[in-house]
């Protein structure tokens, strides 16, 4: 498929020129993505969105699976206390140093707690996708060295995911993204959508 539709031609000498022609208009994603291709972006948005909710939702309430009930963060468990102070690579000590901190527990549940509600809902996914990639790979620095690949890691590869569903507009399919991006404060700021 063409990125853009073909102009069409002008003729001076004809009494077509007079007429006015709209210029191309740039390829969007739906232009591209095939509906069932949308769909499972969509799916993957979803799947990835719950990744992140769940973590903020076991850590806040102390379900039982990486948070047991007396680290809840309700109860004045800190959510990242565990993992970060027991880092040892080469950030250790700059991550030993931040664990249980009060802004790094705040800054850590809503950043959790954000990037997973707009990437469910498929809102704002310019913004999820940043925090996402950013918060991933602070994670990913923080499990350094890698036990089973040198080089990568499943935060390396999110990251990539979350930024790649902005890119192609994950966020219209299963979501609010298509309403979402209609409504004027976005279309006004588009890094919003």
């Amino acid at each position: 498929m063409m990125a853009f539709e073909s102009l069409p031609r002008h003729d001076p000498e004809t009494s077509e020129s007079a007429q006015t022609h709209a210029a191309p208009r740039p390829a969007t994603t739906s232009d591209v993505i095939a509906p069932a291709a949308g769909y499972v972006l969509g799916l993957l948005r979803i799947a990835i969105g719950w990744y992140f909710l769940w973590a903020f939702l076991d850590k806040t309430f102390g379900l039982g699976y990486s948070t047991p009930s007396e680290g809840a963060w309700i109860d004045g468990g800190s959510p990242t206390t565990g993992y970060l102070s027991a880092v040892e690579g080469p950030f250790g000590s700059l991550f030993n140093d931040l664990a249980g901190q009060t802004w790094v527990d705040w800054l850590f549940m809503i950043g959790l707690l954000g990037i997973g509600v707009a990437l469910i809902l498929g809102i704002g996914m310019w913004i999820a996708a940043g925090s996402a990639a950013v918060l991933l790979l602070l994670m990913y620095a923080a499990s350094l060295p890698l036990e089973t690949n040198p080089i990568i890691d499943d935060h390396v590869t999110q990251a990539i995911t979350v930024v790649a569903l902005a890119m192609l507009g994950a966020g219209r399919y299963l979501g609010l993204g298509r309403a979402w991006q209609r409504l004027t404060v976005v279309r006004e700021h588009p890094w919003l959508t």
